[in-house]
């Protein structure tokens, strides 16, 4: 799937065609000057609104509103996801809001996962459970099931994906999200939103491909 291409001025998106995966894997990555400034544009929020609109979120669209300057931006991405005692008020990490199962066990039980494929996670860029990994992994994984010209491969990868959506992003990123919005930070919320509506979509679709 195409890499959506973010521009300074204008974006023409088809969101049906982006990899969705590597763009929230961007959108909540550690601030680029890019991503703030595609998220800046007049007409984030009219995208952002289609974007809402095609997944079937149920509620209206509340709107966007983004950082009136890259060093807010930063700041807040850090105060909110990095930095905090005794954490961050929402770290982006599935160790951090599964308090049923050892951080070790979480980290282990993502890197099977990528191993099935022959996947490493960076530990330069990220642990196993950190959510832009985990992105790039699902990405990955649906670029090659997208490509295979084998059903029964297809239906394996579709498998995986559903498993690993359910026993892992659907695992924290709802708690993640509420917690977010109880912080009434500027446009995380939504962001946080739409990327937890696309992961139930993906995973009823992944469920339905693999039977």
């Amino acid at each position: 799937m195409p890499e959506i291409v973010i521009d300074r001025q204008s974006v023409a998106i088809d969101w049906r065609h982006t990899d969705l995966y590597r763009f929230f894997a961007r959108i909540f990555a550690p601030p680029l000057r890019e991503t703030f400034e595609f998220l800046a544009r007049p007409s984030a929020s009219e995208d952002l609104s289609d974007l809402w609109n095609s997944l079937g979120c149920e509620a209206k669209f509340p709107g966007f509103t983004w950082f009136a300057a890259y060093d807010l931006y930063e700041a807040a991405y850090i105060s909110l996801f990095d930095v905090g005692l005794p954490e961050p008020a929402v770290p982006l990490f599935e160790s951090a809001h599964d308090k049923r199962h050892p951080a070790q066990e979480v980290a282990l039980e993502n890197t099977y996962f990528y191993d099935l494929l022959g996947l490493k996670s960076d530990p330069a860029t990220g642990v196993p459970d950190y959510l832009i990994t985990q992105l790039e992994f699902l990405s990955a994984v649906t670029f090659i099931e997208e490509n295979s010209s084998n059903d029964a491969t297809r239906r394996s990868l579709a498998g995986a994906k559903s498993d690993f959506l359910k026993r892992h992003l659907q695992n924290w990123v709802p708690t993640a999200a509420a917690k977010l919005k109880k912080t009434d930070a500027t446009g995380f919320p939504v962001l946080m939103d739409l990327l937890l509506q696309f992961l139930c979509v993906q995973a009823a679709t992944s469920q339905h491909q693999s039977a």
